[in-house]
């Protein structure tokens, strides 16, 4: 008797299991808006068993639930609405029935408080400080471990490939120091929740896309981060990565469909040979390997060509955008992604923001492989990538020896005036970001140097050549390394941004006196080119001499307004005869130095001090 009583319990039990309601425990976008240009929206419901649940929505002027996309795991759905322009601000009321049992929903429509055209993006007329969150400055210690996290790590300074603390709050907390140094926009290393084995500090594994990672802080941090920014007249520029997630989102433990991750049979790496996307030879099998194989085991390759998976990945950009007011996209490892679906993203953020501006990271080791992906590409062979702004990688592989070498006819800098006599390849050489490293290479620096001139001629270089600078932290310190087998040593911590540092390089006392050189000289360039240099150098033509006798010169010229720089790139004393810049720079003209300011001459005949910088102004 007791054994039928267990067995009709126990199948009541069942019963009333299965009649629960269904469970929802992922709303994603968590909000949108009403008034954007594209009226369609698409809703990611996840949850356990929720796939084949009925959806219903309210009355809802300007709104209509147009179709339910059920793959094939049990624990999706993606609705697609249709949002009109009489929609207003308020809550779509979604009912999901279920065995007879319900759950409800209100999504959140919210107005939007900024014009598409007030978000200017960034251009030639910035400069871009990249900062990588953990390793800047440690702002509030209490969120180095979370409850929220599930593959939580001790904070560990002494190893460089383990989590060092820093978060949103340090950032915000040096904006004076960041301010104060002539930048005029920041980009920052991946944000999102990286909740991963060993910390995935760097961020570049992706376990949420719609949640900051509670050890950097949370949402209203980061929004709150951005607000300050603008408030002292800095931009953001936001990282993103739509080629892979991190291995432990719950997307790779439970697939919504079965092709929603390349190479779905299992692991298979990259070749990491992206010569293969633009070769007119290439077999199917090596392109194949290159565009769907994953990056590293641990950041499985999204199938960008999923309409679902793309259209999830347009619209979170997009709402980062509304919702916390970034001024820019740098989108990692570009090539490696399919490049129509990436060409469609790119549309879409622009059709809502006409003004936006995006850079990939496109990382070649030629002038080729990098214009082959700027739109309107005049090597393109296969498809326009519709992307605006291309990363000048071979600048930062060539600088290190080209500036601290000897200058002769074919070394030094005349590999610099050679690398820009291919900018014809580029359709808009002016949209190309220029650096010297960042946090994937060597440092520019390999080590402290013994003086700083070419390092102060490699600074000048990149701020008033073509294109859109960005400098690494603590470039200004002169802070210097290699990889060494690990990127950790490139990534090293900002001194004076953690508790216990006794050394703080955020003020003048904290740093060395060469530091303080570098420091000086950098932020009065920087300072310098954001105020009444800026419209030369970043709309201004550009005219250069090739390198001769070690002096390289170049003009840049917007109207009436010029500046020359002039670059000796040796070690010991060059005089030159100045009748060969003439067409540009005649004899007895009288210009300012702005490094000096005094008034230099143009004599017959003129001698340059060993690693001279000249920034002459004529206006």
């Amino acid at each position: 008797m007791k054994k039928n009583i267990m067995l009709l319990a126990l199948a009541l039990l069942g019963s009333l299991n299965a009649m629960a309601k269904p469970q929802i425990e992922e709303v994603d976008p968590p909000y949108w808006w009403t008034g954007m240009q594209c009226d369609t929206l698409q809703v990611m419901i996840a949850g356990d068993g929720i796939r084949d649940a009925q959806v219903t929505l309210d009355n809802y002027a300007g709104v209509t639930l147009d179709s339910i996309v059920r793959l094939d795991s049990p624990n999706y759905q993606f609705l697609y609405f249709t949002i009109t322009d009489e929609a207003k601000p308020g809550e779509l009321a979604l009912t999901f029935m279920q065995d007879g049992m319900k759950s409800k929903v209100n999504y959140e429509l919210r107005q939007r408080d900024r014009s598409a055209m007030d978000y200017p993006g960034f251009d030639a007329s910035d400069v871009l400080y990249l900062i990588m969150p953990d390793r800047f400055s440690d702002g509030d210690s209490s969120n180095n471990q979370h409850e929220s996290i599930k593959n939580a790590v001790e904070v560990d300074r002494n190893d460089p490939n383990a989590r060092h603390g820093g978060d949103i709050k340090g950032i915000l907390n040096h904006l004076g120091y960041i301010d104060s140094l002539g930048v005029t926009a920041i980009w920052v290393n991946p944000v999102l929740e990286n909740d991963m084995p060993g910390g995935a500090y760097h961020g570049y594994a992706t376990t949420d896309y719609y949640k900051i990672d509670p050890r950097f802080g949370t949402n209203d941090e980061w929004i709150a981060l951005v607000e300050a920014c603008h408030n002292r007249g800095i931009k953001v520029v936001m990282d993103m990565i739509f080629n892979h997630s991190g291995s432990c989102h719950r997307w790779l433990e439970d697939r919504p469909s079965a092709d929603w991750f390349n190479f779905p049979e299992g692991y298979e790496q990259t070749s990491y040979r992206l010569s293969t996307v633009y070769d007119p030879y290439v077999s199917d099998y090596d392109r194949r390997l290159t565009t769907e194989g994953w990056f590293v085991e641990s950041m499985p390759d999204l199938n960008q060509n999923n309409e679902h998976l793309m259209t999830y990945l347009i619209q979170n950009s997009i709402w980062w955008i509304e919702a916390s007011k970034i001024d820019g996209i740098r989108m990692d490892t570009h090539p490696y992604a399919f490049m129509e679906p990436m060409a469609r993203w790119i549309a879409a953020v622009e059709r809502e923001y006409p003004r936006y501006n995006i850079v990939g990271e496109c990382w070649y080791a030629n002038e080729g492989g990098e214009a082959f992906w700027q739109r309107g590409s005049k090597v393109n062979n296969v498809g326009d990538s519709n992307l605006p702004t291309v990363m000048d990688f071979v600048l930062s592989i060539s600088a290190r020896k080209a500036f601290s070498e000897q200058t002769t006819p074919w070394t030094g800098l005349n590999a610099i005036y050679d690398h820009l006599a291919l900018d014809y390849l580029f359709p808009e050489p002016q949209k190309i970001l220029t650096f010297l490293d960042n946090h994937d290479t060597d440092r520019f620096l390999l080590e402290e140097p013994n003086d700083l001139g070419w390092w102060k001629q490699a600074m000048t270089f990149l701020l008033t050549s073509r294109g859109i600078p960005q400098i690494y932290y603590g470039t200004e310190l002169l802070m210097h390394g290699k990889k060494e087998g690990s990127d950790g040593y490139v990534r090293r911590d900002f001194p004076g941004g953690f508790p216990g540092d006794t050394i703080n390089a955020f003020t003048e006392a904290g740093r060395t006196t060469m530091q303080n050189d570098a420091h000086e000289f950098l932020s009065t360039v920087l300072n310098w080119r954001k105020g009444k240099a800026n419209d030369v150098i970043a709309k201004g033509t550009l005219k250069h001499f090739m390198p001769t006798n070690g002096i390289y010169l170049y003009q840049r010229k917007l109207g009436e307004k010029e500046l020359f720089v002039v670059l000796n790139g040796n070690d010991e004393t060059v005089t030159v005869e100045m009748k060969r810049y003439a067409e540009v720079l005649p004899v007895g003209a009288t210009l300012k130095d702005m490094l000096s300011g005094k008034e230099v001459t143009i004599e017959p005949e003129m001698t340059f001090d060993p690693r001279a910088i000249y920034i002459l102004e004529n206006y």
